[in-house]
């Protein structure tokens, strides 16, 4: 019904109200923030993010893509060591992935120094943790469709209802 286009416009601003969004599709703005309601409490709708270039107010954060090869268990494959893995408060992401590598894991910290240690001592240590290869970001240009500078004003138009 208009589900997937209620998502698709929450994906991309999380900021619109039902009020907007029922505008926008021409719906009762009620009829929208019940959809919405029920889509965080079927886990459809997981959370809202904002998206903050920590640079432009000079915060010092390291972020490192890390690779990691496991051994899967028997009877739950990659699933338990993927959650003993994103239950750290240093792991951002975590991503099943096909390749040399199973886990793609996303962390950040306060320094260089900080992500290493993480890294040797917490999920290298891990059980069934066979290799890790750490990749340190040095810049972002794009994160979730989002173009973090690119030295021209935003030309998407504004909707309004």
């Amino acid at each position: 019904m208009f589900l997937k286009e209620i998502l698709e416009l929450l994906e991309n601003d999380a900021r619109l109200t039902p009020k907007q969004i029922a505008a926008m599709l021409d719906m009762e703005e009620e009829t929208v923030a019940g959809m919405i309601k029920e889509l965080e409490e079927k886990k459809v709708i997981l959370g809202y993010f904002t998206f903050v270039n920590w640079d432009k107010v000079g915060a010092e954060n390291v972020s490192a893509l890390i690779e990691v090869k496991i051994s899967p268990q028997r009877e739950v494959g990659f699933d338990a060591v993927a959650e003993r893995v994103y239950r750290f408060p240093e792991v951002k992401t975590v991503r099943l992935v096909s390749g040399a590598y199973d886990l793609v894991v996303i962390v950040e910290g306060k320094t260089l120094k900080e992500v290493a240690n993480f890294v040797a001592q917490k999920l290298a240590s891990l059980e069934n943790v066979l290799s890790t290869t750490t990749h340190f970001v040095l810049k972002t240009y794009k994160h979730q469709g989002t173009i973090v500078e690119d030295g021209e004003e935003d030309r998407r138009l504004m909707i309004t209802p």
